[in-house]
């Protein structure tokens, strides 16, 4: 038996070349028990708790209490409006989308700002998100490979360390962005009808279009960098369709919504800067910080504002966007002087992206080794998944493709750190998965 590439194949047969006695039963709903997400939540909220990982140093008036978004919620929060998202008071801001730091803000009404309440409710909130992928990456498995490839991705998912590093430690929008986007590309297969055992009707429904216009709306207020698999994601489902008209109407109005999700915050940035800012406005900034003078491969941190007095005076006599509009022009002047630094550069970060970026110098070596090998390790086995799963033309590989290769796209250009990958590790663990079960050895041939 061979595989092939029709979406409406069940579970069981996804996978031709797995040991016949491992193959699943149709699954109606391909969703796992509560039991692997409870166990997700509470490790990692146990461990929080336990390891005081809640804990922040209040170095530099609690800066690493959330960075910029901290400074920002706290500014929301004190009566500034979404501004000042560095030391003192310097106005409005775009430097990062709004979503997480007004869930942040939230946070600090109810709990105070930077208390130790705070700390715990907020990495709580991460944890439940980053329980939440476990389903979403237990059914991405089960729909594209079969029930064992979902299991042990769900589980890896809920008790490997470093999948929960973000959830317990860091207040940022990681975990929140990675379940928004493992839950997008559920609605995409669910729209496809992907591993599903035929068609019960039009599945490209109008309902499912609003609510893809809707995630896609919130990821784009939460990490706008993922808009560039929005494209591929959206073409993806219309193939294929019967009715092609019929489906660019719904996918008009998924549009409408997603541009309805976005249009607040455009808006306010439109009433705040007197200019078109779709996102963010700290483009410019980033890339000088990893390509202006100087430019190693590295984020360039001693420059950036929250660390550099003179560049935080300059952003605050300046403005955010023309701070970053300066300091772009002036990243663009070293790329043209000597371009092959910037191509060396940006193969640096691509190295970093897939192997790792390295840690500072004061870290022991083994422990660095240990962590390189470590990241390393799993993102060799995702890509050689990947490409079996290519090579097998598995239904819905697609996506992985296009995730793969656009998600990363704009680190390799502009600066690059580990977390940066983190809405692709589900995918990752899923595919490492799926290589390592179909290395399993063959059940025997049966007699004709």
């Amino acid at each position: 038996m061979t595989t092939t590439s029709e979406p409406n194949r069940t579970a069981t047969d996804v996978d031709a070349h797995a040991p016949t006695n491992l193959l699943p039963t149709f699954l109606p709903t391909f969703l796992p028990t509560w039991a692997v997400f409870w166990a997700a939540f509470l490790v990692r909220v146990a461990y929080m708790t336990l390891a005081h990982t809640y804990r922040f140093r209040p170095y530099g008036d609690h800066f690493q209490f959330g960075w910029e978004m901290g400074r920002i919620a706290r500014a929301l929060v004190t009566g500034y409006g979404y501004a000042d998202p560095f030391s003192g008071h310097t106005g409005p801001t775009a430097w990062v989308a709004p979503l997480y730091p007004l869930l942040l803000a939230g946070v600090f009404r109810i709990f105070g700002i930077f208390t130790l309440k705070s700390a715990w409710v907020i990495l709580t909130i991460n944890c439940f998100f980053s329980a939440l992928t476990t389903r979403t990456t237990y059914e991405i498995a089960a729909r594209c490979f079969n029930r064992r490839v979902a299991v042990w991705s769900a589980w890896i998912w809920a008790l490997y360390p470093a999948a929960m590093q973000y959830a317990v430690r860091w207040v940022w929008e990681m975990t929140l962005s990675a379940w928004l986007f493992t839950l997008v590309i559920v609605v995409a297969l669910r729209m496809r009808h992907v591993g599903e055992q035929g068609s019960n009707g039009e599945t490209r429904t109008p309902p499912r279009w609003l609510l893809f216009g809707f995630l896609w709306g919130m990821i784009a207020l939460s990490n706008p960098s993922l808009l560039l698999f929005l494209p591929a994601n959206g073409i993806w489902i219309l193939l294929g369709t019967k009715n092609l008209r019929r489906q660019i109407a719904y996918a008009t109005a998924s549009t409408i919504i997603f541009l309805l999700c976005i249009a607040p915050w455009v808006a306010r940035n439109e009433l705040a800067f007197h200019q078109f800012i779709p996102m963010r406005a700290n483009f410019g900034a980033e890339f000088c910080l990893g390509n202006g003078p100087g430019a190693n491969g590295f984020l360039m941190e001693f420059d950036h504002p929250f660390q550099s007095p003179e560049q935080l005076r300059l952003y605050r006599e300046m403005g955010e966007v023309a701070y970053a509009k300066m300091r772009g022009r002036l990243a663009w002047a070293n790329v043209h002087t000597d371009p092959w630094l910037f191509v060396r550069d940006s193969v640096k970060r691509f190295y970093f992206f897939w192997i790792s970026v390295p840690h500072p110098a004061d870290d022991a070596w083994y422990v660095e080794v240990g962590r390189v090998a470590n990241f390393g390790f799993v993102s060799v086995a995702g890509l050689l998944g990947l490409a079996l799963a290519c090579k097998r033309r598995v239904p819905g590989v697609a996506l992985f493709v296009w995730a793969f290769l656009s998600v990363p796209l704009v680190y390799y250009f502009v600066t690059v750190h580990a977390r940066f990958r983190h809405p692709l590790e589900p995918l990752i663990a899923i595919l490492g998965v799926y290589l390592f079960q179909s290395a399993e050895k063959r059940a025997p041939a049966r007699e004709n």
